[in-house]
């Protein structure tokens, strides 16, 4: 399916969101997905898994998370200094502040003419995968994918300590994770403490596990995996259908 793009911006809490949105270009009513990077925001490889996304019929928004720390259009390179960077904005960054960004655009899909309002998710990566959850906490979510989320097991995400997994009872969507089983950053007995989580809450979950390290899907460093990432992207998009259509 062909797409379009924009970049739109909101204010949220006096700073200016930049949103980039991928969507269908065929008129039509879609199901719409809050969609968020990692730590280095909206680089080309991350883009392309929203254009990716948006293609099998979807309307795609991506928040650059670090609105208030770095200028309009910011991309963090995904070398050394620029982890540093990132981390530093991250752990900079409100627990509140990062919901009240889930807020407003969960606001605008549901004001969006193209979006059918009950068919919202959210999906993400490394951070992103934990703040996809955290947007999962909402009502209107009804389907998340999770990839590889970092501090959802330690509680860290930005100031002070995130409550998530306490929260997971708050869930009322179907859960999907995606973990590598090489991925340091999310070892076993972290994983195998946020599926725990899902089980107290009684949430509805299936995660998929890959012999793959972290980011495995993004496609500009030496731990991609295409074979994994494909394999994954199968089951995700087969996910969305069945929860969103």
């Amino acid at each position: 399916m062909q797409i379009k793009r924009q970049n739109l911006g909101w204010p949220v809490d006096d700073s200016l969101m930049r949103v980039y949105v991928a969507e269908p270009e065929p008129a039509g009513r879609y199901p719409g997905i809050v969609f968020y990077s990692d730590i280095y925001q909206l680089g080309r490889p991350i883009t392309l898994l929203c254009d990716r996304l948006a293609g099998y019929g979807y309307v795609v928004v991506a928040p650059e998370i670090f609105h208030r720390l770095e200028p309009i259009g910011t991309v963090i390179e995904p070398n050394d200094l620029g982890r540093l960077r990132g981390n530093d904005d991250a752990r900079r960054t409100e627990v509140a502040e990062y919901d009240a960004d889930a807020r407003s655009l969960l606001e605008w899909l549901q004001a969006h003419g193209a979006i059918a309002p009950d068919k919202i998710g959210a999906m993400g990566f490394c951070i992103g995968g934990h703040l996809a959850l955290r947007a999962a906490l909402q009502p209107e979510v009804k389907a998340t994918v999770s990839c590889y989320p970092t501090g959802v097991h330690s509680g860290k995400l930005g100031r002070g300590v995130a409550d998530t997994l306490e929260r997971f009872k708050e869930i009322t969507g179907p859960v999907l994770t995606v973990f590598g089983s090489l991925d340091p950053h999310v070892p076993a007995a972290g994983r195998e403490q946020i599926l725990a989580a899902f089980d107290q809450a009684k949430v509805s979950h299936q995660s998929l596990l890959y012999e793959a390290n972290h980011t495995f899907m993004r496609d500009d460093g030496y731990r991609f995996d295409p074979a994994a990432t494909d394999a994954a992207w199968a089951e995700i998009i087969g996910f969305f259908r069945q929860e969103l259509g």
